[in-house]
């Protein structure tokens, strides 16, 4: 899954950075974003898949680019800070940063209600999928905790006979790595400017 906001950062022939992005207006006013709406769907509608086929750019020209961090427009190429600007993204989810905090609270206020007939509307089906699933999910524990201990039953020996071959061998490597380190640490032209 893409993040808001999503990019392909191209060259032209000169040279300069071209930015690929969908905008509300490219998916919903054109016939290939029409097309995109049919074969793509949420976010990916507006990832580097779907932008990459709305533009034409194969695999491998461009380079994938994203940002979720609205809280600087510094963060994000001029042109695609024009396109928030003009509101070309509306539709695209409330991305946090871009309003103050007044207007947040007005958003969240205004939101509210919604929020609460979403949660009342969907709270008797995830009960109902909750006592449904419960059954099985409480099987599938009880399956995995068994087959984890007979997973570590079945191995334990095969690795305390493993631990036991390597220590020897990981012994020596230390020593010889300590050693090696040293013995060039102790020639002041080996060692660092701030260890000299």
């Amino acid at each position: 899954m893409c993040e808001f906001l999503s990019a392909v950062k191209g060259k032209t022939k000169m040279g300069k950075d071209k930015w690929y992005f969908l905008t509300y207006g490219l998916i919903h006013n054109t016939p290939t974003g029409e097309l995109l709406q049919k074969k793509y769907g949420g976010d990916d509608l507006i990832g580097h898949s779907a932008i990459r086929e709305y533009f034409g750019l194969r695999s491998g020209m461009g380079e994938n680019w994203e940002c979720s961090n609205f809280y600087t427009a510094a963060n994000f190429p001029a042109i695609i800070v024009r396109a928030i600007k003009r509101g070309e993204f509306m539709g695209f989810g409330e991305p946090k940063g871009l309003l103050k905090a007044t207007a947040e609270k007005a958003y969240q206020e205004a939101t509210a209600p919604a929020e609460k007939a979403y949660q009342e509307a969907t709270a008797p089906a995830w009960k109902a999928y909750q006592e449904a699933t419960a059954p099985a999910w409480k099987a599938y524990q009880e399956a995995k905790a068994t087959a984890e201990k007979a997973y570590q039953e079945a191995t334990a020996p095969a690795w305390k006979a493993y631990q036991e071959a390597k220590a020897p061998a990981e012994k020596a490597y230390q020593e010889a790595k300590a050693t090696a380190f040293w013995n060039l640490f102790a020639i002041l032209d080996n060692r660092s400017e701030a260890w000299k």
